[in-house]
């Protein structure tokens, strides 16, 4: 009963507050363009998300994620700038987003401190790397092919969203079957469960760590990417509280801060969840610093019914 609630829980946060909006905004929240808004919106957070996943899943955390995304979207703004191809922005910024994960995770390990506070330094560290690399402000350039990966209405129509939430969607399913279909995804949970015993086990504990920080570091700098061919510029101050977001939708979707559990589906549903909470109050003109006070007050629920799971 515990793992049906656990896993239906998203869902029955979905209809409870998609059912309120529809209440509040009938005239728009249902419409076919809003929902495409919706999804294509829930695409940026779900990618941090299902990183997260593997990181929770681990007994981890990082906070670094927001900056990892303004960093890799002001990098991907300069490089279409000074002329080189999308695709190698592409590259270049999900690659810049696993290295900074891989960095935090061999700090993680070396240092051998609480990922809250390592993560909490490269967040200010990567914050201000952005600003240098784009003076201080924006930086503006044609995203060329990447914007018809966020745009609404796609070519061809038949898609119905954004290419970007297919891709979303496939490395959902790539993601999820990983984590619990495979030998890496087993560590995970090894690890995030108890690591003395993992590492008792035979279980290489320092390179799961690492590459669950990278793999969620490479997530973050693709939503970087979207991120800039979505508003066709670089902001260094982007994605302030993504971070806060993101760790929200996984516990939403049934992962625990004290390791050990978690699924990518569920994490999905999360991200999903606070992309039709963000879309609801702006229909309803809800002011800002309230969303913000929403968010918050989100997060403690979230932590306190996970805590309530754990006991």
């Amino acid at each position: 009963m515990k793992r049906w609630l656990r896993l239906l829980g998203p869902f029955f946060g979905i209809l409870l507050v998609g059912g309120l909006f529809a209440v509040l905004a009938p005239d728009t929240f249902l419409t076919p363009y809003n929902l495409r808004t919706v999804a294509t919106q829930a695409v940026l957070v779900a990618l941090g998300a299902m990183g997260m996943t593997f990181v929770v899943v681990s007994g981890g955390i990082d906070l670094s994620v927001g900056s990892i995304v303004a960093f890799s979207a002001v990098l991907s703004a300069t490089i279409v700038k000074a002329g080189l191809p999308p695709w190698l922005a592409l590259g270049i910024g999900s690659l810049a987003g696993a290295l900074v994960g891989a960095c935090n995770g061999l700090l993680v390990i070396g240092l051998r401190v609480v990922p809250f506070l390592v993560t909490l330094g490269t967040m200010g560290i990567l914050r201000g790397a952005a600003k240098w690399l784009g003076n201080e402000t924006k930086v503006d350039a044609d995203p060329g092919w990447l914007a018809s990966i966020m745009t609404k209405f796609p070519e061809p129509a038949w898609l119905q969203v954004s290419l970007g939430v297919w891709i979303m969607l496939a490395l959902a399913l790539l993601l999820g079957i990983v984590l619990h279909r495979s030998v890496f995804g087993v560590r995970c949970f090894a690890v995030g469960s108890n690591e003395a015993n993992a590492r008792l086990c035979g279980v290489p504990v320092e390179r799961t760590k690492v590459s669950v920080y990278a793999l969620c570091g490479a997530l973050a700098g693709l939503a970087g990417v979207l991120h800039f061919a979505r508003l066709t510029q670089g902001d260094p101050t982007a994605a302030l509280g993504y971070e806060l977001e993101v760790i929200a939708a996984v516990v939403i979707g049934g992962g625990s801060l004290a390791g050990g559990e978690g699924t990518v589906l569920g994490s999905l549903l999360g991200a999903l969840l606070m992309a039709i909470l963000a879309n609801g109050c702006d229909l309803i003109d809800v002011s800002n610093y309230v969303q913000e006070m929403i968010v918050g007050a989100v997060i403690v629920v979230a932590v306190a019914l996970d805590r309530y799971r754990s006991r």
